[in-house]
């Protein structure tokens, strides 16, 4: 028999601009799965969506800043492959310095949270 622990509250930041988000948690995550992989489809199937979402995400960010956050080059088979610029790699650092010191900062409240939710939340 398994026991579900009750789940914590989290705080998720996200940079918008007008109607889009320029950066937030998922696209953050896939900035950092480019750079490691070199490529925007394995960077998408580590984190489990497709290439065509993952382009989506990357050309939203791309349009969201005065110049792209990754590169692409075209290549045949395995020749290929993806980078972030020198403004993608800031943005990232950035993104995920905001992240820390938000987090540190309402930790006490996320915290005061936990007495007030309930054991199992709703799905959807």
């Amino acid at each position: 028999m398994t026991t579900k622990t009750k789940p914590h509250p989290r705080f998720r930041f996200r940079l918008l601009l007008g109607q889009s988000i320029a950066v937030g948690p998922g696209k953050a995550d896939l900035l950092a799965a480019i750079a490691e992989t070199g490529s925007i489809s394995a960077a998408g199937r580590s984190m489990g969506m497709s290439y065509k979402k993952a382009w989506h995400l990357v050309d939203t960010m791309n349009k969201c800043f005065k110049t792209p956050l990754i590169e692409t080059s075209k290549g045949g088979k395995g020749y290929g492959g993806a980078t972030l610029t020198p403004l993608g790699q800031e943005v990232l650092s950035r993104y995920r310095a905001i992240e820390a010191k938000a987090f540190a900062a309402v930790t006490d409240e996320l915290a005061a949270f936990d007495d007030m939710i309930v054991d199992t939340p709703p799905q959807g």
